[in-house]
């Protein structure tokens, strides 16, 4: 579905990723995992156009994005759910609902998927009229992904959405975003909490100062002493 292949991406004399690649495949939970200034935040806003390669190609679907705008990279079917979840504070919840649809013309389909949404998201439903700036931390988490999800993506970039966030609220999310992706939604994941990425994933990415160090099935990963030793503490 997703296929980066020797991305490089410089911030103008830095160089944030250096020959870069990966692959997601449809279905799956991949995730990237590495230390902070990694890389892990600059391949997703590259994927969705918000930042341009140096060299190397980006394929969605076999098609080249790299010199596709970010608005029409969300109407090819890529949601990105970025770092701090970024919803408009003085709108209300169903007012940032309605943003995440405002790419689409099926309209009879869309008010099935805010039903959808709010059936995913019961807080959110009870919260409608609500100014979102209002919200819980985990209350924005969960109307940032609903509105990433109202675009009707084949793939959801999520960044870091556990961050900030409670325990608890955290098991929700992730809860809810396997349920997400068992009913269709390929899902590529940027997580700070690296035990959780990796359980959540089916493979990952280990990236370290722009390139990726290792690759494999997750629960191999997960398995391995120096994967331990450097993100799982031990």
């Amino acid at each position: 579905m997703l296929k980066l292949e020797n991305l490089s991406v410089h911030y103008g004399a830095i160089e944030a990723l250096k020959n870069l690649s990966l692959e997601v495949h449809k279905g799956e939970i991949v995730s990237l995992i590495g230390a902070n200034g990694a890389g892990k935040t600059t391949t997703l806003r590259t994927i969705s156009g918000l930042e341009r390669k140096t060299s190397g190609s980006i394929l969605f679907q076999g098609e080249d994005l790299s010199k596709v705008s970010s608005s029409a990279i969300v109407k090819k079917g890529i949601s990105h759910i970025p770092e701090g979840r970024r919803i408009f504070p003085k709108m209300s919840v169903e007012e940032n609902l309605e943003l995440g649809a405002i790419t689409r013309k099926d309209k009879a389909q869309v008010q099935k998927d805010f039903e959808k949404a709010y059936l995913l998201f019961p807080r959110l439903l009870e919260r409608k009229h609500q100014i979102a700036g209002t919200l819980s931390g985990g209350e924005q988490q969960m109307l940032a992904i609903a509105r990433g999800l109202l675009s009707k993506p084949q793939l959801l970039i999520l960044d870091e959405p556990s961050m900030g966030l409670a325990p608890i609220i955290v098991h929700e999310i992730f809860e809810i975003i396997k349920n997400i992706n068992e009913e269709g939604t390929t899902i590529l994941l940027v997580e700070q909490n690296a035990n959780l990425a990796l359980k959540i994933s089916k493979r990952s990415y280990i990236i370290k100062t722009g390139t990726v160090e290792t690759e494999g099935f997750s629960k191999d990963l997960l398995a391995m002493d120096e994967i331990r030793k450097a993100y799982l503490g031990g």
